[in-house]
């Protein structure tokens, strides 16, 4: 008997199939998440990188707006001081048509919205500026965002004059797209080179070694243990597939060793029932011989009668006939008891219970009537066919029969009945409901108490004096219906008799 059913898939079929092809998804789930890895890392990298760039290049252009604010600034307080405020305001205008990135423009924070120097930012932005502080603001515009930095400028009057400078950051968005798309390619063309690699080297290292670990596991599987893995592998995949050699190794001893003992096992069981066999064949030898007594009697003295010429003429052929009568009913009365002794390997057929039960009536019933017990069939026995072994079925209702006759010391009715009904399988033995024929066995003996019936069909367990009992009888009893997918239910009381039911299903066994 092996471990394995031989009716597992196998190469060549859909599973087998679509073990191959999806032999790779663990390759490709780990260059799948590599690559997201490196992907992911870069795109960060890049991310922080362009945003610290971005943060240096506006640094930078406060930085130059404040130092060239805060230069211009000193020098039109002086121009402002010493040759007057148009002088001043010339100055700014040269210095913007020399700078070409920066927007220079004098500003005066009250000015009105029709004024050419009202400042760009709004009034409430403005506040610092009054107090002699300068501002950076940065405002949004569809091309690109325009940072405005308004310098404070202590100039004579009432009013509260300032410089803005402006500039672009069309500049920086520029710069900004370059370090984008050269981060972009970048970022492909390692993720590509770490995809390839991380493929290449998971088909290698993962995908083949884990695809011929699935083959061996399917072939395992389907009961096949002679292939052995080739991985040189020295990784954990490599010693995964040397400890599957070795589990096929010891699978493989384990189903020899299985299957010589349940040889041995089955061998055992043909022998006990065998012996069992042969000691209720020796329980029966007594009243067979008492059976055998009376038809040996009429033989001898019709043979004397004409030995001795006591009878002639149309009386001759007569006793002739009774002696032959006489001679097949000992001779069938001695087969039927050889028949049942004789070891036989077991044959399932249709089998009809009634004629089970009249060939153990006619073989037992001498046993039976010598221990003052008669046997009869409960009501019109019905004609009920099972698939089953006959002369199994036989052994086992002899034992049940034998067993309850040697419950009745000082005699008493022992009744067979046989029916149909659905029935439930005990919990121990499970399965679903079903339909199933009651073969029961009743007699009118004492009883068990309990703690008996608890092991009745223990082998070898037996309430008989010692020498008239083997205490394998109902043990094999047992072992026959249950091979046969039923069981025995047993109802005893003490005083009342007991009643042995013998369970068989009505479909295939």
């Amino acid at each position: 008997m092996s471990y394995f059913a031989a009716a597992s898939s196998g190469v060549g079929s859909p599973r087998a199939t679509c073990a191959t092809t999806s032999g790779m998804k663990l390759a490709r789930k780990l260059t799948l998440a590599l690559v997201f890895g490196v992907f992911l890392v870069l795109a960060l990298s890049a991310y922080v990188q362009i945003r610290r760039e971005s943060k240096i290049f506006e640094n930078d252009v406060q930085r130059d707006h404040h130092a060239m604010g805060r230069a211009l600034a000193a020098a039109i307080t002086g121009v402002w001081r010493t040759e007057g405020p148009a002088r001043a305001l010339r100055l700014v205008e040269d210095a913007n048509e020399r700078e070409r990135q920066v927007d220079l423009r004098w500003v005066w924070l009250d000015a009105q919205a029709d004024d050419a120097h009202r400042p760009r930012l709004a009034p409430e932005l403005l506040v610092p500026v009054s107090r002699g502080q300068a501002v950076v603001h940065r405002l949004p515009r569809e091309d690109a965002d325009l940072l405005v930095t308004c310098v404070p400028v202590p100039v004579t009057g009432d009013r509260v004059g300032a410089l803005e400078l402006s500039e672009s950051l069309a500049g920086a968005r520029r710069t900004i797209h370059g370090m984008i798309l050269n981060t972009a390619v970048t970022t492909a063309a390692l993720t590509l080179v770490c995809g390839l690699l991380a493929t290449s080297l998971g088909v290698g290292l993962v995908g083949r070694p884990m695809r011929t670990l699935i083959d061996q596991a399917r072939r395992i599987g389907a009961g096949d243990l002679s292939r052995r893995l080739s991985l040189r592998q020295e990784d954990e995949i490599g010693e995964l597939g040397r400890e599957m050699d070795a589990m096929c190794d010891r699978l493989a001893a384990a189903n020899r060793k299985l299957e010589s003992e349940a040889t041995a096992r089955l061998a055992a069981l043909q022998q006990l029932r065998h012996a069992e066999r042969l000691a209720t064949v020796g329980k029966l030898a007594s009243g067979i011989a008492h059976e055998l007594g009376a038809p040996l009697q009429v033989v001898a003295g019709r043979a004397r009668m004409l030995v001795d010429g006591d009878v002639t003429g149309d009386e001759v052929p007569a006793n002739g006939q009774i002696i032959l009568e006489q001679s097949q009913r000992m001779t069938q009365i001695i087969r039927q008891l050889l028949d049942f002794a004789r070891r036989r390997s077991a044959e399932k057929q249709e089998t009809p219970l009634r004629s089970v039960i009249h060939s153990t009536f006619v073989m037992l019933r001498p046993l039976a009537e010598k221990q003052g017990v008669t046997m009869v069939q409960e009501g019109d026995t019905p004609e009920l066919v099972i698939h089953a072994d006959a002369d199994q079925l036989q052994q086992a209702l002899t034992n049940v029969v034998v067993n309850a006759i040697q419950a009745m010391p000082s005699g008493g009715t022992l009744t067979v009945g046989l029916r149909a009904e659905r029935a439930s399988p005990p919990a121990d033995q499970g399965g679903a409901e079903g339909d199933y024929v009651a073969l029961s066995v009743r007699d009118e003996g004492q009883g068990m108490p309990a703690d008996v019936l608890e092991h009745i069909f223990e082998p070898f367990f037996t309430t008989k004096p010692v020498g008239e009992g083997t205490g394998l009888g109902l043990s094999v009893a047992y072992g026959i219906i249950k091979e046969h997918g039923g069981w025995i239910h047993v109802d005893s009381r003490v005083g009342s008799g007991s009643r042995f039911t013998m369970m068989l299903p009505r479909g295939n066994s």
